[in-house]
């Protein structure tokens, strides 16, 4: 997401940088790109408008011209703004209410709405410790049901019973009932969707709204459709009454332009962005940790907490000790060849490392990373467990077997035998002196991925 917006951004912070001292003039033009960038980025003429102006008040305000480095504290300006207009603060789930707290789910069809119960629902048992209920009240669509179903049973997580024929509002009522026997701490109500935003819709939802009484009403919009996802927010937001949005297809949305305009034209906040197809690719969305990414700061916090779901603590610690003994065989590769394919490979995490932002294309260029990690993978499980623990001893006629069994070529298992010697060395070298002695030529040769040096020394 924001990927054409956040190579503008560079494009025009490079220029100014190169200027060094900045006159009014040279600040029109930069503002006059920046406008061009957000709005080509689809994000609405009053929210640019509005932007535009701050930053110009406040760079004006601030004597930046005369300042000793006038881009970097535009830079700031820019990022302050763009924490405004996204939201300032993150705005999580409440979860702080009376058993049963219920969420109703509202948007249009093939936003995506029942996968993001799912993920909701997911996000609530794992993060929060909740027993959760999933309701489906689209009567209309014949396999709605069906598919919340399915979902419920891959988060392990309880759903009610279809009754035939039973009218939503009448769903509603026998939902509160089987959340006290089943001892339910959350409902989250699937509703229907439509094509479009009509008054059938809209009367239905304002009934099971009054009827359901929620703590959050949750409007899930497709981040694809730019303004017209926010314009959908208008409408919805006028018949009901919204306490958040959720972005869906975010993975596929390169401008960003409903995520830049939702909160300034509706004043409601987004709450969760959908960054995939699986039950995990959800996001809490923090607008300083996205404002940073559209201007190449990275995400370092975001990172983090990704690592630390993907990684079993016992395995981490167990890992940590071998590490600090400067142990490291192909058991110990495979685990972080494996990690890193959790984390969403190479070239995704380098969006939310500062300084990595343009090496995306470069990690994946040639062979793309998931298809390497596939190779790496397939090559260490054709061999033997001792083999991975004792790799000196692969010689050429193991190298012939292990290539013909994980359909790779000799050259490939050499590669793979030369990055883990590397890799070795350095964690034996870590193990003695500690991270201070970290070489940047031994990481440019992580996972095959050829990363130019110079910049890792940056």
């Amino acid at each position: 997401m924001f990927n054409n917006l956040a190579d503008r951004f560079d494009s025009i912070f490079k220029a100014l940088k190169k200027t060094g001292s900045i006159d009014e003039s040279a600040l029109d033009n930069s503002m006059r790109d920046i406008r061009r960038a957000l709005l080509e980025a689809d994000v609405s003429l009053p929210v640019v408008k509005d932007f535009i102006d701050q930053i110009k008040k406040e760079t004006l305000g601030k004597e930046v011209l005369n300042s000793i480095t006038p881009a970097q504290m535009i830079i700031k300006i820019v990022n302050d703004e763009l924490i405004k207009i996204l939201g300032s603060e993150a705005s999580e789930l409440n979860v702080n209410g009376v058993s049963p707290i219920t969420f109703l789910f509202a948007g249009l069809q093939g936003s995506g709405k029942t996968t993001t119960v799912a993920k909701v629902a997911s996000h609530l048992k794992n993060k929060h410790n909740k027993n959760i209920m999933l309701v489906s009240l689209d009567i209309n669509r014949p396999a709605a049901f069906d598919q919340l179903k399915v979902l419920s049973e891959k988060i392990n997580v309880f759903i009610l019973p279809k009754i035939e024929e039973q009218l939503p509002i009448d769903i509603v009522k026998r939902s509160f009932e089987a959340a006290k026997l089943q001892e339910v701490d959350c409902i989250l109500y699937d509703t229907a969707g439509r094509t479009n935003v009509d008054s059938q819709l809209m009367n239905e939802l304002s009934i099971l709204e009054k009827e359901i009484n929620p703590l959050e009403t949750l409007l899930v919009l497709d981040s694809l459709t730019g303004q017209e996802a926010v314009n959908v927010a208008s409408d919805f937001s006028k018949k009901i009454t919204l306490t958040g949005s959720i972005l869906t297809r975010i993975d596929g949305d390169s401008r960003g332009g409903a995520a830049l305009s939702m909160k300034f034209k509706t004043g409601c906040p987004i709450k969760f962005m959908g960054t995939g197809e699986l039950i995990d690719d959800l996001e809490i969305f923090y607008p300083e940790r996205i404002a940073n990414r559209i201007l190449g700061m990275g995400d370092i916090v975001t990172l983090v907490e990704k690592a630390s779901e993907t990684i079993e603590e016992e395995n981490a610690t167990k890992m940590a000790e071998r590490l600090q003994k400067g142990e490291f065989d192909l058991e110990d590769l495979l685990s972080q060849i494996q990690q890193m394919k959790k984390m969403g490979g190479l070239s995704n995490i380098m969006k939310f490392v500062p300084g990595l932002k343009n090496l995306e294309s470069k990690a994946t260029k040639g062979n793309e990373s998931e298809d390497l990690i596939k190779k790496q993978e397939a090559i260490i499980f054709s061999m033997t467990k001792y083999e991975r623990q004792k790799p000196k001893i692969i010689n050429g006629s193991r190298k012939k077997r292990i290539a013909a069994g994980s359909g790779t070529v000799v050259s490939d298992i050499n590669k793979i035998l030369k990055q883990h010697r590397k890799m070795s060395d350095m964690m034996k070298k870590i193990s003695k002196k500690g991270m201070g002695s970290l070489d940047p030529n031994m990481l440019s040769g992580q996972l095959g991925q050829n990363i130019p040096t110079d910049l890792l020394k940056k």
